[in-house]
């Protein structure tokens, strides 16, 4: 191999400079580095396991590559574009260390098995350290939660004000969305720690390589059962792609609620400085940028899903060149995700507070508690469909007259329905109507605090 000509002697010229450009990966799949020598290092250790190449050939190759991963790591290795991609990169200085023993490193390998086993190491890795930022995002909003058991904040539906909640069981929504991710992306995980080394270009190979003895070097769960699958195979990153969208809106979701909650029209929260910016010309303003960038990155990963959908769903078996560009939008994913954990982490663990009193005035401000007084008839015999209608026409009265159901007079409660009693003022304060709501998974305090006990005893046993 020449630094013009990587190729065979098939070819008879080198690659038009302009084509070599388009063509070269080296400047994002250097991201695969760490991975493609440890991947390397247990091919090479296969071969003269297999007997292949003698034993202190293998020892000697798997030093060399580890030269390579100190010398990466101190910034001594840097290919450029002449390298191509991140494989011919490692060859070419292996064989500069080690002499003409570095070029039968990729004896029964190709490039499309060693590309999908280094993503495989590569996300894999990933996938850990996002389920442990979940973990971490989880943590806090069960520390907040715990705080605000009996925090009131008004419920929506259609952004509406519905009916009360205990703040702590508006949050602990949140932190079952991220349970759903922990768990997803286990599950994905499965999937990616599967081996395709020793598949080959796509038909395996003549030479008696042991791809189980690989795969259990590199900690995959087992290999692919075919060859042609094993090298085409991206579904498992479609399903990440998948799972990070699945978090990404998830984050979105309540990066638009903070917004909201800012607002001078909520003010359910306060913005702390370290999370907040200004503006260029308003002195006033204090924006939401942490979330309001949330919420705009996850378009960015949901476009990357789909980029991977459409690369995928024309390509004959089995590689193919349009499988490089796989890898900038996984990238990218993968960072953004991270970015976007730690971030929103972070606000709600010391960039906002909760402004108590602004809640406690919300919710009694509306008429969030009408479903209440329908259960206080049907409580006492009234049928519910009755009971609702009327309850409707109070409602509407009570706008006109410009009250709230808690300003009406006994006597004009008793006219409506004599079921009524002194006590329907305690049934729909706020506070009762919260507690009130004690089914499982309601919004009840007592439910709520059993829910807490259950989350924390959830992540930390798993």
């Amino acid at each position: 191999m020449t630094e013009q000509q990587t190729w065979s002697q098939r070819f008879e010229s080198a690659l038009h400079p302009a084509i070599a450009r388009f063509n070269a990966s080296i400047n994002f799949d250097i991201e695969l580095i760490e991975y493609d020598l440890t991947g390397s290092q247990a091919h090479a250790k296969m071969l003269a396991h297999t007997g292949i190449i003698s034993q202190a050939e293998g020892e000697q190759l798997v030093a060399g590559l580890e030269q390579i991963r100190q010398e990466y790591r101190q910034g001594k290795f840097h290919p450029g574009i002449e390298a191509e991609d991140v494989h011919f990169a490692v060859e070419r200085r292996l064989v500069e260390i080690v002499g003409d023993l570095g070029k039968k490193l990729h004896t029964a390998r190709s490039r499309n098995d060693q590309v999908g086993t280094d993503t495989r190491l590569y996300l894999r890795d990933q996938i850990q350290q996002i389920r442990n930022q979940l973990r971490e995002f989880q943590q806090v909003l069960l520390d907040i939660a715990e705080n605000h058991v009996e925090t009131l904040i008004p419920g929506y539906t259609h952004l509406q004000r519905a009916q009360p909640l205990s703040l702590a069981h508006h949050l602990l929504a949140y932190f079952h969305m991220a349970q759903r991710d922990w768990e997803r992306l286990a599950d994905v995980s499965r999937r990616v720690n599967i081996s395709p080394l020793g598949c080959g270009a796509l038909a395996g190979t003549t030479f008696p390589i042991d791809r189980h003895y690989t795969a259990q070097l590199l900690d995959f769960e087992g290999v692919y059962a075919n060859s042609l699958d094993g090298v085409s195979d991206r579904d498992f990153a479609i399903e990440f792609l998948c799972a990070s969208s699945l978090i990404m809106v998830h984050l979105s979701r309540l990066s638009e609620e903070v917004i909201l909650w800012a607002s001078e029209e909520f003010r359910f929260v306060t913005l702390n400085d370290s999370c907040a910016t200004g503006s260029s010309i308003m002195p006033q303003k204090k924006n939401p940028d942490v979330p309001e960038l949330v919420r705009g990155k996850t378009g960015r990963v949901f476009g990357h899903l789909q980029a991977m959908l459409v690369i995928m769903k024309g390509l004959p078996l089995a590689y193919n060149k349009d499988l490089q560009e796989d890898k900038e939008g996984l990238f990218d994913s993968v960072n953004t995700v991270k970015a976007c954990l730690q971030a929103m982490t972070i606000l709600l663990q010391e960039g906002l507070e909760f402004r108590q009193e602004r809640l406690a005035q919300a919710v009694t401000e509306d008429f969030s508690n009408a479903t209440d007084v329908a259960d206080y008839l049907a409580a006492r015999g009234v049928p519910f469909r009755e009971a609702y209608n009327l309850v409707g026409k109070v409602v509407k009265t009570s706008i006109a007259a410009g009250k709230l159901l808690k300003d009406l007079s006994l006597e004009e409660w008793k006219q409506l329905h004599p079921a009524f009693a002194a006590d329907i003022y305690e049934a729909i304060s706020p506070r009762q109507v919260v507690a009130a709501r004690n089914s499982y998974g309601g919004t009840g305090f007592a439910q709520v605090r059993q829910a807490l006990l259950a989350a924390r005893a959830q992540i930390t046993a798993e």
